[in-house]
């Protein structure tokens, strides 16, 4: 196997955050729930975030996570939220993408409960800092349920994809 020059890894490590990051942000921008108490809402984002990080990295996982998920508060009138959005889901990547070592499953599901914790923790940080206490409680089973729709489709998904993608395309 030739190995690839510094130029040709970047061309990768950018091709795949940006294929990513476009994944995260339809996931997240098809499926909305709104809470009208935080004005916030459920999606389905996180299972592209931790299938990102979990496949690529905490690279990979931190830009698409940040990025996709910012451009679909942006896009979804969500706009009062994409800088919050943008650190706490750009965490939440990165986060799964350095507890996952690429190989195991144990080791993913670790990743997701870590990351997902740091997510529900910033939002309701975030909602107790824009609206209050109980407004922000009312946000947080919404997360949880994220991460947990997050996990139980993403550790398969990701999974899958390690065995079936070229070595080349993971590493």
């Amino acid at each position: 196997m030739e190995k690839k020059s510094k130029k040709q890894r970047l061309t990768l490590l950018l091709t795949r955050s940006a294929i990513m990051a476009a994944l995260v942000a339809v996931a997240t921008f098809l499926v909305q729930i709104p809470n009208p108490a935080t004005k916030g809402y459920f999606n389905v984002g996180d299972i592209m975030i931790f299938v990102s990080a979990i496949t690529f990295g905490p690279i990979v996982g931190g830009f698409a996570g940040s990025v996709g998920s910012a451009i679909s508060d942006i896009a979804g009138g969500y706009g009062y939220f994409a800088p919050f959005t943008f650190v706490i889901k750009g965490v939440e990547g990165i986060l799964a993408g350095l507890i996952s070592n690429r190989s195991s499953v144990l080791r993913d599901g670790i990743a997701v409960v870590v990351a997902g914790s740091e997510m529900v923790a910033g939002y309701y940080l975030t909602e107790v800092y824009l609206y209050g206490i109980p407004y922000a409680l009312t946000e947080v089973s919404g997360n949880i349920s994220q991460v947990l729709v997050g996990g139980l489709v993403g550790i398969p998904l990701g999974a899958l994809l390690r065995k079936r993608l070229p070595e080349t395309w993971i590493k």
